[in-house]
């Protein structure tokens, strides 16, 4: 029998929306923005990309411990894993694998982030990460047979 934290998944799923919503907010704003708004957005923008970068990190660790998966080596081996494993398709794979390639430079090469644009992945995000979260559940209500 597995042991899967229902609990810590799902709080991490009920946050999903609220980062889509940003990045909605943040495409938004970002074309209507003189330069003295910029460098907030552009901090939002980073902090948004992070935490979506945890919130799917986080499940799909859990997820890998809570049915015995192979141990991930990376990041981007933990969204290989999932695809693997039947948790989402290659589409919303290829989305989040883009996600989580850019947890280094938001975490450890931040002074040299390039802040000048919009990153494309705030317009795609909204669309994988939905499909993240619906897939989850039933992946989980799926292999709990």
């Amino acid at each position: 029998m597995y042991y899967v934290n229902h609990e810590q998944i799902e709080l991490r799923l009920q946050f999903i929306p609220i980062l889509s919503d940003a990045c909605r907010h943040l495409s938004e704003q970002w074309r209507a923005a003189d330069a003295g708004q910029r460098l907030l957005l552009q901090f939002a923008q980073e902090r948004t990309l992070h935490l979506t970068i945890e919130a799917v990190t986080d499940v799909g660790s859990l997820l890998i411990d809570a049915f015995m998966m192979r141990d991930a080596s990376s990041y981007e081996d933990i969204i290989e894993i999932l695809q693997g494993e039947g948790v989402f398709g290659p589409e919303t794979g290829a989305v989040l694998r883009r996600l989580v390639q850019l947890r280094k430079p938001l975490v450890q090469d931040y002074a040299a982030y390039p802040r000048e644009r919009l990153h494309p992945l705030i317009t795609e995000l909204p669309g994988a990460i939905a499909d993240f979260a619906a897939a989850v559940p039933i992946f989980i209500r799926k292999e709990m047979v």
